[in-house]
């Protein structure tokens, strides 16, 4: 593709992933006019219910194929929707085929393939983040433990599917993180352990969409980790999300930019990294200033189903843009002023074990103001969708207040079934009267 292809040109566009990001990407793709043909690879049991979008069969790890498939195809833009793929390089050897890619290579992934490697460029950079410590053994993360003598954070080095995090209320707390990691609970990812300081306030994720050069900044977001209601109960990748979150207003949007991801692109650069893609920085307002809890490499899930209601119809054109190193020649972005609602229905077990297999009944059909995203779905073949995952699929609602896009989304959530579904009753209790 030429560098200076137009963006009208945009007219088939194929999504790397099978989750509830990648659906909620292909449904925001579709209301771009200019846009023929959605291909989601290899997409999930919601995928062809939307304008535009058909699922690709070959298994996304299979990059020979897709590579081939996107060759046939004469696809224009390819989006690599989640970290694993991204890690592992699949955006360098689209590109080196000679496919226009929204995604980091596998350099730039380091942001979030790496704890370890994503902290020292905060440090190198001055970007505020708690003060942390790394390990490559068990005994050397209990040294630092006991010479510290606090609880603390402990994180898996690497990719652990959001679930990698244990924020420790004890020292004993504390040990037992250290020993899951190490034992093998998160494979690969645990060969290295980040012991960070405990940091208090609200969390709150902002994205950017990048070219290598320039960014775009979105709405911001909150997402709620805990499985359970009053944000107890393990770690999940994400119960659901509500956008944009209010604990931050336009110019602290800005002040952030300042201070966090402008010099985050800056320092990938110093590095001779050219960052195409989402730089996701997930933050906690503490009493003493904003501080970076971790990066990543994509949009969240579930935040960005909260956010693809809100984008404009230009959103697929600027993606385009970004992938070109154009940005200046993307169009406006503008962005819907609703406000935006997510609740995940996951199965039973999840996060540590899903049961899977389970017939699904929905009786919602998604429209302008309700969604319905697929995440862990797949269909039978009797054509019935069934669980094929943890986080099966998200209901998201916009209305004029976060009260009214929540009561809309819970009350159409009534209308979904499973065996064993589970959800939270309380996701945006910050921004609810409840």
């Amino acid at each position: 593709m030429k560098k200076n292809q137009k963006a009208e040109e945009l007219r088939r566009v194929l999504i790397v992933g099978s989750g509830g990001r990648e659906n909620s990407i292909a449904w925001a793709l579709s209301k771009n006019q200019s846009i023929e043909q959605i291909y989601v690879c290899p997409g999930n049991g919601g995928t062809a219910k939307f304008e535009k979008c058909i699922c690709l069969k070959p298994n996304s790890e299979d990059e020979k194929i897709i590579i081939n498939e996107c060759q046939r195809l004469a696809i224009d833009l390819v989006i690599i929707g989640p970290e694993d793929p991204l890690a592992e390089g699949l955006a360098n050897k689209m590109r080196e085929a000679g496919l226009t890619v929204f995604g980091p290579g596998k350099d730039g992934a380091q942001l979030e393939a790496s704890k370890d490697w994503s902290k020292a460029l905060m440090i190198e950079n001055n970007i505020p983040t708690a003060k942390y410590w790394s390990a490559k053994s068990k005994e050397e993360a209990l040294e630092i433990l006991r010479r510290f003598n606090q609880p603390l954070v402990i994180k898996a080095d690497g990719l652990a599917a959001g679930k990698g995090v244990t924020v420790c209320e004890t020292i004993e707390e504390s040990k037992e993180a250290i020993k899951d990691i190490f034992s093998g609970k998160f494979g690969s990812a645990g060969n290295k352990v980040i012991l960070e300081e405990k940091i208090e306030g609200p969390e709150v994720s902002i994205f950017a969409l990048c070219d290598g050069e320039k960014l775009i900044v979105l709405p911001p977001a909150q997402d709620h980790k805990r499985l359970l209601d009053g944000d107890n109960g393990p770690n999940t990748g994400g119960m659901g999300a509500y956008a944009p979150a209010l604990l931050i207003n336009e110019q602290d949007l800005k002040d952030l930019t300042e201070l966090v991801l402008i010099p985050t692109l800056k320092g990938l650069k110093k590095k001779n990294i050219n960052y195409i893609g989402v730089i996701y920085a997930g933050l906690m307002l503490t009493s003493s200033g904003p501080k970076v809890i971790e990066f990543n490499c994509r949009f969240g899930d579930p935040e960005c189903q909260a956010l693809m209601p809100l984008m404009g119809e230009e959103f697929a054109s600027v993606l385009f843009a970004c992938a070109r190193g154009e940005i200046e020649n993307a169009p406006k972005l503008t962005f819907n002023s609703a406000c935006s609602a997510c609740i995940v229905a996951a199965s039973k077990g999840y996060p540590e074990s899903p049961q899977k297999g389970e017939k699904i009944v929905i009786n919602v059909e998604s429209n302008s103001s309700l969604q319905i995203f697929h995440a862990g779905t797949t269909i039978d073949k009797f054509d019935n969708i069934i669980t094929s995952g943890g986080r099966v699929l998200s209901v998201v609602a916009q209305g004029e207040s976060f009260e009214k896009a929540f009561d809309l989304a819970y009350s159409n959530l009534k209308k979904i079934n499973f065996n064993g579904m589970q959800f939270r009753e309380d996701i945006g209790y910050q921004v609810r009267n409840i």
